[in-house]
C-alpha cells in the first residue's frame, strides 16, 4: 500500500474506516430509494450517485492499480449509460447500466472479501466490511433481477400488481430476503433464469456466512482470548 493511501486510511475522517463509509452510504440509499420509488429521474440520479460512491470507496480501500482501473472501467460506462438513458428516455440503456452496476458491485464485494481474508487480525474496518459486503451482494443481485426482468418479461410474479414490471425497491426487497434466507418477500421468481439467479443468491448468502463471517467471529474470539491471557 502506498504511503499516501496509508495516511488516508489512518488519519482522515471517513477514510480511516472506508468500509463504514460505504455501508453508511448503502443504508442511506435504501431510505432514498423508498422516497424516490417509481420516480424515474430520482432513481437514475441515485443510481449514478451510488456508482460514484462505490468507485471512490474501491479506490480508497484497495491497493493494486489494476484493481482501481477495473473499478473505473466498470463504473464510468455505467454512469454514462445512466445519464444517457435519462437524457434520451431509453429504457434499454438503463438495463445495460444495471448489468454493469451488478458486475461492479460483485467485483467490489469480492475485493472486500479478499481484504477481510488477507490477514489473521480483525480490524474495525474489516467488521464494517462484513456488513458492506452483504449489501454489495444484495445490490448486485438486485440489478441482475432488473436485467432478467427486462430480457425475460414475466420472470417474477406476486400479488401486489401482477403483470407489471417490479420496481427497484421491490426487487431489492426480494434480494435482501433471498440473500439472508428469511423468505419474507411477496415476489416469486417464475422463469428459469430468475430461478437460477435466486438459487445463486441463496448459495452466495450461505457461503458468505459460513466462510467469511464465521472466520471473522472466530478470529475476534481468538484475539480476545489472547488479550485476556
Amino acid at each position: 500500500m502506498s504511503p499516501h493511501r496509508r495516511f488516508l486510511l489512518r488519519n482522515i475522517g471517513p477514510f480511516r474506516h472506508p468500509s463504514a463509509f460505504l455501508l453508511g452510504a448503502q443504508l442511506l440509499s435504501l431510505i432514498l430509494y423508498a422516497v424516490f420509488d417509481r420516480a424515474q429521474n430520482g432513481r437514475v440520479l441515485l443510481g449514478a450517485a451510488g456508482v460514484l460512491v462505490l468507485v471512490m470507496t474501491v479506490w480508497v480501500v484497495y491497493r493494486s492499480s489494476t484493481v482501481n482501473w477495473i473499478a473505473w472501467v466498470l463504473g464510468a460506462p455505467a454512469l454514462l449509460l445512466l445519464i444517457g438513458s435519462e437524457l434520451s428516455n431509453n429504457a434499454a440503456l438503463l438495463v445495460w447500466a444495471a448489468l454493469l452496476e451488478a458486475i461492479l458491485y460483485f467485483y467490489a464485494a469480492v475485493s472486500l472479501i479478499v481484504y477481510m481474508m488477507d490477514d489473521t487480525r480483525v480490524t474495525t474496518d474489516e467488521l464494517f466490511a462484513a456488513g458492506a459486503t452483504f449489501t454489495l451482494l444484495a445490490w448486485g443481485f438486485t440489478y441482475l433481477y432488473i436485467v432478467c426482468q427486462a430480457w425475460v418479461p414475466g420472470s417474477f410474479s406476486g400479488t401486489t400488481h401482477p403483470g407489471q414490471a417490479w420496481s427497484l425497491i421491490e426487487l431489492m426487497s426480494l434480494s435482501f430476503a433471498n440473500l439472508s434466507a428469511t423468505g419474507l418477500s411477496d415476489i416469486v421468481p417464475v422463469s428459469a433464469p430468475a430461478r437460477v439467479l435466486a438459487m445463486l443468491e441463496q448459495f452466495s448468502g450461505i457461503i458468505y456466512l459460513a466462510m467469511v463471517v464465521s472466520r471473522l467471529i472466530g478470529m475476534s474470539m481468538t484475539g480476545h482470548g489472547r488479550k485476556q491471557a
